[in-house]
């Protein structure tokens, strides 16, 4: 092994030491009792999560390399070399784990992991045989319906009225599946959709706590403590990441925000305010999704629905800002900052007014269009 690249091993395996002793620890029930009595559950939530995480990630990693499930280079891919896929399935474990371990779940937070492990079960299918993509939409849809069936469901229309609860119905498929794709379809680059989706649980444990939602938040700490134990091992300073989500992972992560939005409470004082802030939170997914597909439609790349479904290409918000940044990290660490931006945005509603929450819309909006023209400027710059 070379010295610049032990340099870069060496700090990963002494994490992933520290990660298997602290989640040894954690289990002992007298540590666990400690932080409940010092009411630090969320804490205790989140380092357990944290550090079961790493210490499984390597695991899975081995594992993978076995099974061949593997991401191999070439085509439309960015990476050089075979890198294992299984990267979703140690978030998945330490994330139920942290949350089962220490909370009581109520119905609606059964539900919301058992359908989010029923869309992870069809993307590992996925990873390890590829499957329609057609199919795997449809298998979304139908895990949406039977959560909407359980209650889980989006108010923004009146529900006493039979057109009101058809519009929550729509609405509440198409935030859900179209959240958990475009969390799938920005999985481009290493660290991009872990770093995203711990960007976004911490704007909704910060949520949780101004409503005081402790279920919320503690599935939202649940997922960033994981998210974060992950990272490591998928976002390095100098090397290409050692393992990646997947579509097993990012699909879960997306699947699990998607539907938390609809569980929480956003607001009590005012319906704008309550569907302004999740959408400020999840707007850099809302963003890549709502353009490529217009961009697409408005070029011809796609002409049906069906073609929307199966259309893979390097169009997304990471792929445009590549091209004018010239490096993976600056692009990454570029869209972090633009995601908490606009994260810190959601967390100033807590008790602003309806023209508040319409006006910082209309403030993404605008910074997301002049994210665009400079991108346009800089692949017209560089052709």
């Amino acid at each position: 092994m070379a010295a610049a690249e032990y340099r870069e091993v060496f700090p990963t395996r002494i994490f992933w030491i520290v990660s298997a002793a602290a989640s040894c620890v954690l289990l002992i029930p007298f540590v666990r009792t400690q932080f409940f009595e010092l009411a630090c559950r969320w804490l205790y939530i989140l380092l357990f999560s944290f550090s079961l995480c790493g210490a499984l990630t390597p695991v899975v990693k081995r594992i993978a390399l076995r099974l061949n499930v593997v991401d191999m280079p070439g085509g439309r891919k960015i990476h050089e070399r075979k890198t294992p896929l299984m990267g979703g399935l140690p978030i998945i474990i330490a994330f139920n784990a942290a949350l089962f371990a220490n909370m009581i779940p109520d119905k609606d937070m059964v539900v919301l992991l058992a359908g989010g492990l029923a869309v992870a079960a069809v993307s590992l299918v996925d990873d390890w045989r590829e499957i329609p993509a057609r199919f795997k939409l449809l298998v979304q849809v139908l895990v949406v319906l039977l959560m909407i069936h359980q209650g889980i469901v989006l108010d923004l229309f009146p529900i006493r009225e039979l057109w009101g609860k058809g519009m929550n119905m729509v609405f509440t498929i198409l935030w859900i599946v179209g959240i958990t794709n475009a969390m799938n379809f920005i999985d481009g680059m290493d660290g991009l959709a872990a770093g995203m989706a711990a960007i976004i649980a911490f704007f909704m444990g910060i949520v949780a706590y101004q409503t005081g939602q402790p279920v919320m938040g503690w599935i939202a700490l649940a997922l960033l403590g994981s998210c974060l134990g992950f990272l490591p091992y998928n976002f390095t300073r100098k090397r290409q990441a050692s393992i990646f989500l997947g579509d097993t992972g990012s699909t879960f992560l997306g699947f699990i925000l998607a539907a938390l939005a609809v569980k929480g409470e956003w607001s009590s004082t005012s319906e704008i305010v309550s569907f302004s802030a999740p959408v400020l939170i999840f707007w850099i997914l809302i963003f890549d999704m709502a353009y490529i597909t217009v961009e697409r439609i408005l070029t011809g790349k796609v002409k049906t629905f069906r073609e929307w479904v199966d259309y893979v290409g390097k169009d997304h918000i990471h792929h445009r800002l590549y091209e004018l940044l010239g490096d993976r990290k600056k692009v990454v660490l570029f869209i972090y900052f633009l995601c908490a931006t606009l994260g810190i945005s959601a967390i100033a509603l807590r008790n602003a007014r309806p023209i508040d929450g319409i006006l910082l819309v209309g403030q993404a909006l605008l910074i997301t269009i002049i994210i665009s023209i400079v991108e346009y400027a800089g692949r017209r710059n560089s052709r």
